[in-house]
């Protein structure tokens, strides 16, 4: 991938000719809204120009890149023409945002921008937020936030859905994240087919892929909950002789969570036998109506992580491929032979409808080095997008044992990390998912970049109004994009202007790091970090202020609590 550090300057004053508006619609508000100063004109082309403009032309080039850009600059007396060319979907988004974020505003009204030369292309092609819908909390002024969970009823007001995912898809346009994974896609109680809609042409606009996620014969069905015959339990109902017959208990375990998680029985845990004709017929149904019905950008499947079929047919259909001692005890809850007989029939599905869809296979958690969980891989479809899930402690055996040519060896061709690290999954009765975990966010963009992946998913759904969250959501968009950047830049360049300057930045993270290094401390330990905190809002310039009042909030609800002790 290419990232030339060689820059260019320009300057934009007066009146500017746009073409390409009509096309980039979304592109030319961003940038008549950043550059008010500037006397923006729509034209259809070059030659309705006046002699004394400058011109910013805007155009997709089918042949680059997803998110690539070019911004190629020529100069004259009437002032610069700059044409900027963006790979497929994102990549003028992108090009924009890139003008939008390195320009400087003069007293006169000049816009200065310092872009760089030649073409610039994501060093990880798939960059993704990890979402449920029942726990992405972006509007923090509703009610019915929850924070963890799987088989969650939604408790918002019906319009919450597009209220927290209208947020996301900001954040993710403005910082080339280039989808979101999202688990309750489709709910009757958020607006069910309607809202749906309106989510996907608001982020196709702003170049970002919505990605329903979805289970074979479980997790809902496409239809997570609702009367239609696209939910599971709803379509259980009429053919109840489809019903898996679990091996035992329904739900999972994570090693490097703290706590136990518990699974009760409601319409949200059913399955479906995946060895019955009728399941993946109805299944392949499904995901045909979702591609039809909804301008999606691709699809997340795995094969259920909560129980296996057991049945007779289930288990001769496996024969040797699955060892059932393997998922006793929680050490595993799915069937990777059951993925390798129905992914590829839904991915067929999928691309025969939309063949620019991202479509990811979920291969499950910490069995990246495990050579059993490979078996029968060779036979999957090459083109689709192979997701290793990867926990704390495994990722660091990953790192530790794991060779740049295991990939290359691979059976699977493009395969990109997930990672539990830095959500609600992970860590102790805190959880990490209001955790600064920037540097995790690093490591596994660039240690993954360099290792062969060729994507990264985290977990998007803490708002950024929680500064360490903000912080590790800047990481990865900055790491997965240019594998390249160093840890002092990012602070220097994204960080540091965020909390007052170097100084400011570097205390803020200290006392971050310090407060949340052990679950419980002092009185006297967190009012020595409130007064730290305190000194710094008082310095702190108006575009900081509020992230250290965050800080100041944040210590002080934790001193509140060791008051109840």
């Amino acid at each position: 991938m290419s990232h030339n550090k060689e820059t260019q300057m320009f300057n934009l004053r007066g009146v500017v000719a746009l073409v390409g508006a009509e096309r980039h619609p979304y592109a030319a508000k961003r940038l008549q809204k950043k550059f008010p100063s500037l006397d923006w004109r729509a034209v259809s082309s070059c030659n309705q120009v006046s002699k004394d403009a400058a011109i910013l032309t805007l155009s997709e080039s089918e042949s680059e890149l997803e998110g690539s850009f070019t911004i190629a600059v020529e100069r004259s007396a009437a002032g610069p023409s700059i044409t900027l060319t963006g790979g497929p979907f994102s990549g003028v988004i992108y090009g924009v945002e890139e003008l939008v974020q390195n320009s400087q505003l003069e007293t006169d009204g000049t816009v200065s921008l310092t872009t760089p030369r030649g073409r610039v292309t994501p060093d990880l092609t798939y960059r993704t937020f990890w979402t449920w819908d029942h726990s992405t909390n972006w509007n923090l002024e509703q009610i019915g936030q929850q924070e963890i969970g799987v088989f969650n009823p939604y408790g918002k007001p019906p319009g919450g859905f597009l209220e927290d995912y209208t947020r996301v898809v900001d954040f993710c346009s403005e910082n080339r994240i280039g989808g979101i994974v999202i688990y309750g896609f489709l709910r009757d109680s958020h607006g069910g087919i309607d809202s749906a809609k309106k989510l996907c042409a608001y982020a196709n606009e702003r170049g970002v892929r919505i990605i329903p996620g979805i289970a074979i014969g479980a997790y809902g069905g496409v239809y997570w909950e609702g009367s239609s015959q696209y939910n599971l339990s709803t379509w259980l109902k009429t053919h109840p002789g489809t019903k898996a017959q679990t091996e035992g208990e329904i739900g999972f375990q994570i090693e490097d969570l703290d706590f136990p998680l518990s699974f009760p029985h409601s319409d949200y845990t059913v399955s479906a036998c995946p060895s019955d004709p009728a399941t993946m017929d109805w299944m392949e149904d499904s995901v045909a109506w979702l591609s039809d019905t909804f301008d999606i950008g691709g699809v997340n499947i795995e094969s259920g992580d909560y129980g296996v079929c057991g049945c007779g047919r289930c288990v001769a259909r496996r024969g040797d491929r699955d060892d059932p001692s393997r998922r006793q005890e929680m050490l595993e809850s799915w069937s990777h032979a059951d993925l390798n007989d129905n992914f590829p029939r839904l991915f067929e599905t999928i691309k025969k409808r939309r063949p620019s869809a991202w479509v990811y296979c979920e291969l499950q958690w910490d069995n990246l080095l495990d050579n059993e969980s490979s078996k029968g891989l060779e036979s999957m479809p090459g083109g689709a997008i192979y997701q290793h899930t990867v926990n704390r402690t495994y990722w660091d055996r990953v790192q530790n044992e794991i060779s740049p040519d295991t990939l290359k060896r691979f059976p699977t061709a493009s395969n990109t990390l997930r990672t539990h690290i830095g959500s609600q999954w992970s860590g102790d009765a805190r959880t990490e998912r209001y955790r600064n975990n920037a540097v995790d966010m690093m490591r596994l963009a660039c240690n993954g970049f360099s290792l062969g992946f060729e994507g990264l998913t985290v977990w998007g759904e803490a708002s950024p109004h929680h500064v360490p969250a903000e912080l590790s959501y800047l990481a990865f968009s900055r790491f997965s994009f240019d594998a390249s950047i160093d840890w002092e830049g990012f602070l220097r360049k994204t960080v540091a202007p965020l909390l007052g300057g170097e100084s400011m930045a570097e205390e803020f993270l200290n006392i971050v790091e310090e407060s949340d290094k052990v679950l419980s401390l002092s009185r006297e330990e967190l009012a020595g970090f409130k007064n730290r905190t305190l000194d710094c809002l008082r310095q702190a310039p108006s575009e900081a202020v509020n992230r250290w009042v965050w800080l100041a909030e944040h210590i002080s609800r934790r001193e509140l609590m060791v008051q109840h002790k």
